[in-house]
């Protein structure tokens, strides 16, 4: 099993001089559950090296078995700051396609084209990508191979509305992700906020915020099998 986990190299929070990117527990949660599973993985951002992690997530309050797990572990911790380049993935090497989140792919795997068309290769090839918490916006400019918005039709979660206001963050972000899933066609599914809720709908699997980290990889996992 060959998962590819593609993250943000974006770590500017809008025009505030805050700094964003990705959020630790939506690597470490899939990392450790792919990684226990006996999954190879392999780590890529569109700049390559160590993408930026938000320092929100690397607050006291907010760590969980596994982002402590990652703090112990060198191994894992140097995979991360090698990532590889973006553009030199290539479908044919994996099995599964995984985005984690955090503020970060709002910006820049939106409208990545390497991104877009590792996804579209993924979907043409029969292999199932997944997206959890801010990722799903990774999906927006993706299209199927009827020419028409891949999620249109599609059953797909992502972080609410509700959950951006709550973190103060609905004024930054360059577009709130519920309302843009819904604008391409997707069948917007959400639960309360902070509450684990993942949607498969064929290859597509996502996750509705940093709660739903592991049952994403889960399902990513039994996709492949």
């Amino acid at each position: 099993m060959r998962v590819l986990i593609v993250i943000t190299s974006h770590d500017k929070l809008g025009d505030t001089g805050e700094r964003t990117g990705l959020w630790l527990e939506e690597f470490a949660s899939p990392y450790y559950h792919f990684k226990d599973a006996g999954a190879h993985l392999t780590l890529a951002s569109p700049r390559g090296g160590q993408p930026p992690i938000d320092p929100k997530s690397q607050e006291p309050e907010v760590q969980t078995e596994a982002t402590r797990r990652f703090a112990r572990d060198p191994v894992a911790q140097h995979e991360l700051a090698n990532t590889a380049q973006l553009a030199a993935m290539r479908v044919e090497d994996f099995d599964g396609l995984f985005y984690p989140g955090g503020h970060g792919p709002l910006w820049d795997l939106h409208t990545d084209p390497h991104s877009i068309a590792l996804i579209e290769g993924f979907v043409a090839a029969g292999k199932p990508v997944a997206a959890v918490c801010h990722a799903p916006a990774v999906l927006l400019q993706a299209k199927a191979q009827n020419g028409e918005p891949l999620i249109k039709g599609k059953r797909v979660t992502g972080f609410s509305n509700t959950e951006e206001t709550a973190v103060g963050l609905a004024e930054v972000v360059p577009y709130l992700l519920e309302d843009q899933l819904v604008a391409m066609g997707g069948k917007y599914q959400k639960t309360e906020d902070w509450k684990s809720l993942v949607v498969v709908d064929g290859l597509l699997i996502t996750g509705q915020n940093p709660a739903s980290s592991d049952a994403v990889a889960a399902a990513l996992i039994k996709a492949i099998h």
